[in-house]
């Protein structure tokens, strides 16, 4: 019988598991609906929020609305007073310039009129006008155009004359009162310095005690004359000339250097390329130290101090530099020396000018390392060192590559004239004398109305005869200028040059 109790509890506890199920979807159920509710609840709560908004934001809308509408009206407003205003104006302008136009064309027309009886004038003179010239020309026997032509070469003639007087005149004054302040202070500039005269040339010659010593210089296969060139720079030519060679280079330094070099080889006999080099060294270390006390010479002499020392040396290489000649060293100091004499002649100040005076040169120094006018090469190495203006510009100013801008420089400028133009200061070569001469005679020759030309003293006068029928003596004096222009502008000389012109007039007859 226990199956029948097992079974009846199995049931029961079916029943009651299928009422707990059916209890739970009950509820289920009642809370879905519950919560169905609150979303229906929350959906129109969001719905009538969202309208509210919505209305808010409509008449948010419709107030800026409202209020740019009242703005730009009133923009519009002001736009329309404004252009009303300026509609005025341009009517009342219209207005005044229709009265000018009115104005205007009565003036026009009174401008008319008067041009009319202007040009009825006019052509009233000139009818009068050709009647006289035409009444002139009758009683004159001349054209219109032959009077004028007559009448412009009256007014030339009379024009040139007056010129060439009054140039005369003024030439005649100033060159008296220049010569008599020039010939005093030049000369108590010349009396006063005493510079050396001679010319100091570089030696490129070596005298040999014997033909034999041409071999040991040559060394086997030429081994020792590369060496000497090598190490010196420069070229040694070993040709027939007996006990000679020549030393042949641009740079005097290096000649001067390969001189001493080969006398010291010479004097001691020993030529091998490694007593060369020593031999050159040595030769090296006593040229410099020979430049440097000749330029210590040179600021010793002169009195100018405080240069600084690499100047001293480029002043100490211009002794073995020359100048048609002239040694430039010692033409340096003489050009110092009469530069201070002028300078304390005229009152300005001495130091200055003979430290202008020992500088202008100094670009010689370098010419041979360096490409360019010595006068710029001197102005770059003062600048370089720290020279001061007035000495640069004398330095740049000697030749007269730039206008002299002071007293210093035209000092520096006549003291370097004086002592390259006195008598034996410098020469130069024959070729070159002779076509100086030949280009001077060729310059004044260009001129018409000249004659002859004769180029005199060493070419530092030029007398020229001019046919007297072309040229006359009031004219002279500007054909002299003309000629001394041309000079200078396209001939190259030291000093100056007289130019002289001869007119001579003769009248033969015979009495019979």
């Amino acid at each position: 019988m226990w199956w029948i109790y097992v079974v009846a509890a199995a049931g029961g506890l079916l029943v009651g598991t299928v009422a707990t199920i059916i209890i739970k979807n009950r509820m289920a159920q009642k809370d879905l609906n519950s919560k169905e509710a609150q979303a229906k609840k929350l959906l129109e709560n969001a719905m009538m929020a969202a309208e509210t908004k919505r209305k808010e934001y409509m008449l948010e809308a419709k107030e800026e609305i409202l209020a740019s509408r009242k703005e730009l009206e009133a923009e519009v407003k002001e736009r329309r007073s404004e252009l009303t205003r300026q509609e005025t104006r341009l009517n009342n302008k219209e207005e005044n310039l229709d009265k000018k136009i009115d104005a205007l064309e009565k003036k026009e027309e009174a401008l008319q009129k008067k041009t009319k009886e202007i040009d009825e004038t006019k052509e009233k003179v000139q009818q009068v006008h050709e009647a006289q010239l035409k009444l002139l020309e009758k009683i004159s026997g001349y054209s219109m155009q032959e009077a004028r032509a007559l009448l412009i070469k009256n007014l030339e003639d009379d024009v040139k004359h007056e010129q060439a007087q009054k140039l005369i005149e003024l030439e005649a004054e100033f060159k008296e009162e220049a010569d008599k302040k020039a010939k005093n202070i030049i000369s108590l500039a010349i009396a006063r310095c005493a510079a050396e005269h001679v010319s100091e040339a570089t030696i490129s010659v070596v005298a040999l005690p014997n033909d034999e010593m041409k071999g040991r210089i040559i060394g086997r296969e030429g081994r020792n004359v590369r060496a000497i060139e090598n190490l010196t720079g420069v070229e040694l030519i070993i040709d027939d000339t007996p006990e000679a060679i020549t030393i042949s280079g641009f740079d005097p330094v290096r000649r001067e250097v390969a001189r001493i070099a080969i006398e010291k080889l010479i004097s001691d006999g020993r030529i091998h390329p490694t007593r060369i080099e020593e031999t050159v060294e040595k030769a090296k270390r006593e040229v410099e130290a020979t430049i440097k006390q000749a330029g210590e010479r040179a600021t010793f002499e002169t009195g100018v101090h405080g240069i600084n020392i690499e100047l001293i040396k480029l002043l100490g290489r211009l002794k073995y530099r020359t100048s048609y000649g002239q040694n430039v060293l010692t033409h340096s100091i003489e050009v110092s020396a009469l530069a201070g004499v002028m300078a304390a002649e005229l009152g300005v100040d001495v130091t200055l000018a003979k430290r202008a005076g020992l500088l202008h040169d100094i670009g010689k120094a370098l010419t041979a390392e360096i490409e360019g006018s010595h006068v710029q090469i001197g102005v770059d190495v003062a600048k370089k060192y720290k020279e001061s203006k007035e000495v640069i510009h004398a330095i740049e100013a000697h030749h007269g590559d730039v206008e002299a801008q002071s007293i210093i420089a035209v000092i520096v400028q006549a003291a370097d004239a004086i002592s390259a133009a006195r008598p034996g200061a410098r020469r130069e070569n024959l070729e070159n004398y002779i076509k100086r001469l030949e280009k001077l005679e060729e310059i004044a020759k260009s001129f018409d109305g000249v004659e002859k030309t004769f180029a005199i003293q060493a070419g530092r006068e030029i007398r020229i005869m001019v046919k007297p029928e072309q040229i006359g003596d009031d004219t002279m004096a500007l054909v002299a200028r003309d000629i001394v222009k041309k000079i200078e502008s396209e001939l190259e000389y030291p000093g100056q040059i007289k130019v002289n012109l001869i007119r001579e007039s003769r009248v033969v007859d015979y009495a019979k």
